[in-house]
């Protein structure tokens, strides 16, 4: 009797082992799927952000000793940019320009030039911020009802032309010079329409009127 209970020990063993053999894949494969469930709840998930990079502040292209002409549906030129160098950003579809320098036909034959150190032009050329010794001449003109605009002169560190509009906004210290030397100066900028001739002033305000001249 003691050379028969070993071996239906070992008899039992290997049953039993061959009943967990026919189980092992389905184990396995269910460890597995739980731990592929596992690793798919820690990966932190990427966003739309993620996936699709912002678009960056940097230049597409270069343009160096240029000029840009803007044209009306016309055909007739409506303004001309000149720069030293231009970078066109693509984000903001924005043209970057140093030393620019402007020229503008407006209606009725109005012209408006601008310089300035450093310039940026919106796409269609219908906005230009200048920084720095920026200068805005609107040219004297004639109406056609005969009416007479004076030349009128803009200086500050910056200036916010609206070619279609004909205006000019500063938030900067700035001086106006209207015809033969009226002047004026003010600290906190100015808002000026040429088309319907106002100008407002703001903060602290100085002007020089010289009397109209008596015609012989």
């Amino acid at each position: 009797m003691t050379g028969v209970a070993p071996v239906s020990l070992l008899m039992r063993m290997r049953r039993v082992w061959d009943r967990l053999a026919v189980y092992l894949p389905l184990l396995l494969m269910g460890v597995m799927a739980m731990s592929t469930y596992w690793l798919v709840r820690s990966t932190p998930a990427m966003g739309d952000a993620e996936l699709e990079a912002a678009p960056r502040h940097v230049p597409d292209y270069f343009m160096r000793d240029f000029s840009v002409k803007v044209f009306g549906a016309n055909g007739k030129l409506k303004s001309e940019v000149v720069g030293v160098e231009g970078r066109h950003f693509p984000d903001t579809d924005t043209l970057e320009i140093d030393q620019p320098r402007i020229r503008i036909l407006g209606a009725e034959g109005r012209v408006t030039t601008a310089v300035a150190a450093r310039g940026l032009i919106n796409a269609d050329g219908s906005e230009a911020q200048l920084f720095d010794k920026a200068v805005v001449v609107r040219e004297a003109s004639t109406n056609v009802q005969g009416v007479v605009t004076p030349r009128t002169e803009l200086r500050s560190n910056f200036l916010h032309l609206f070619a279609n509009t004909e205006q000019v906004r500063s938030h900067l210290p700035v001086e106006l010079v209207r015809g033969a030397g009226d002047r004026f100066t003010s600290q906190d900028g100015i808002d000026f329409d040429n088309l319907d001739q106002v100008m407002q002033l703001t903060g602290r305000v100085r002007g020089t009127l010289l009397p109209p001249k008596d015609k012989k």
